[in-house]
């Protein structure tokens, strides 16, 4: 049964003749571009795999929701904007949410209620979550490395930490003093294609507030490091760490596992003293343009804790701004890449894109909604939002040629995905009446052919 809100507002003296506002439109929905995320889901089978992790204690003769539909009833709703389980019971009788869950828009069942999503988002175990992980990881290589059909030469793994606020009695929420807040520390893993500027999510791990920048990384990366193998075997596998990542356990295992890497590494007084030439001379750069300079060299270089002397890329630089003193901005990189140090830099410096990409899970997908007071729900939830990062990284890549094409998360669900619709429903078919005066119109019929549709 559609539910709908007979109360009317009106506006007297706004414009030329009194207007009404009612929400009374039966079956239609403000989300009708989203039957873009089923196509391109259904091209990956993202939530299918994930599902196949999950098993069903409950009895089969009683459950009205299957594992598969609140999934992706969980995931199109948080790419479509709906991050909040609460969310659930004004969608419950949605004409689009219900199509995309294969059930018929007028009269199919109505959706999961937030109860429903709650306890389902309460019921994985930890086996569960390393199995969906895995599953996660393993989608993303399989679909890259058919669409690249073995002209994968070199792939870049990154790996970067990100706060999540807390702010409740969730379990494992510390006070981390770097962020000077409690909170998680959730890990996001990204692959790197060749050149390309896109950046694909593999991994999103939830931790503890207060655990080291680098925990868990070796067995993130020696997972993804033999899945890449396995399926790209004569590729070049590149690792690209901040500095929070240079500990010695770290740098052995990449150099034993065979890849190059560059991994940034904290200054000190040793290496300070070293380098001192170079920043002498790169003030007197600074002082005569006025203007930033930098200047670049390696050096070898051993710290107490490592066995062997690393090389290590200095970036020498001073910045001005103008009405600011000069301020000395010495950078180091451990590296075992054989390039001229600034071109190594250079490299290093790409993984500053993936902060973007956390801050499109931030403010385009919500993926700090880990308010469940116990851990495992909190990191079901991180899944659920990668997972709908991935279905909309998908589109984007589909958007080539388009005026979407780097658009940002939130803007291309803005412009694709919340399209007023209207669906009608006969014995031979179902049509979605979308707004003629749409703007984005050519780039949605391009995504949508890309994905699999006929025009």
């Amino acid at each position: 049964m559609t539910q709908s809100t007979t109360q009317s507002v009106l506006f007297s003296e706004e414009f030329h003749k009194p207007v009404t506002v009612t929400f009374d439109q039966p079956d239609s929905s403000s989300d009708g571009g989203a039957v873009l995320l089923k196509a391109v889901d259904n091209n990956l089978t993202l939530t299918e795999r994930i599902n196949n992790c999950m098993c069903d204690p409950r009895q089969p003769g009683k459950v009205i929701h299957h594992n598969l539909d609140l999934l992706r009833q969980r995931v199109y709703g948080i790419a479509s904007g709906y991050p909040d389980c609460n969310d659930a019971d004004s969608l419950a009788h949605d004409p689009i949410q219900k199509l995309l869950l294969d059930r018929d828009p007028i009269e199919g069942q109505s959706l999961g209620s937030q109860p429903t999503l709650s306890r389902f988002e309460n019921s994985v175990d930890s086996k569960d979550l390393f199995c969906m992980a895995e599953s996660l990881a393993d989608v993303v290589v399989e679909h890259h490395a058919n669409r690249l059909k073995g002209k994968a030469r070199r792939i870049t793994i990154d790996l970067d930490p990100t706060e999540d606020p807390t702010h409740g009695a969730q379990q494992l929420s510390f006070f981390n003093g770097h962020y000077n807040s409690f909170c998680y520390l959730p890990m996001i893993g990204t692959l790197q294609f060749n050149e390309e500027s896109e950046k694909y999510l593999f991994a999103a791990v939830l931790r503890p507030g207060n655990a080291h920048c680098s925990r868990g990384a070796i067995g993130i990366l020696s997972r993804i490091i033999a899945c890449l193998r396995a399926v790209f075997p004569k590729v070049r596998i590149r690792v690209r760490l901040d500095g929070g990542f240079s500990t010695p356990a770290i740098l052995d295992y990449l150099e034993n596992a065979r890849v190059e890497y560059l991994v940034g590494f904290a200054g000190n007084s040793a290496l300070e003293a070293q380098i001192d030439p170079l920043m002498r001379a790169v003030r007197v750069l600074s002082s005569v343009s006025g203007h930033t300079e930098s200047l670049f060299t390696d050096i070898r270089y051993q710290t107490r804790a490592w066995k062997k002397p690393r090389r290590m890329v200095v970036k020498a630089e001073v910045v001005r701004y103008p009405g600011r003193v000069a301020r000395d901005n010495a950078r180091y990189v451990v590296t075992n890449i054989t390039l001229k140090p600034e071109r190594v830099y250079k490299i290093y410096r790409g993984r500053g894109d993936v902060e973007n990409k956390i801050k499109e899970l931030h403010y385009g997908l919500a993926i700090d909604r880990t308010s469940c007071s116990d851990f495992k729900p909190n990191q079901f939830r991180l899944l659920l939002t990668a997972a709908a990062y991935v279905l909309m990284q998908e589109i984007r890549r589909n958007a080539a040629g388009t005026v979407l094409q780097n658009a940002q998360i939130s803007t291309m669900r803005e412009r694709l995905l919340k399209l007023g619709a209207v669906v009608k429903r006969s014995f031979r078919r179902i049509v979605i009446h979308l707004p003629l005066s749409c703007p984005w119109i050519q780039s949605w019929r391009s995504i949508a052919v890309a994905v699999g549709a006929q025009l």
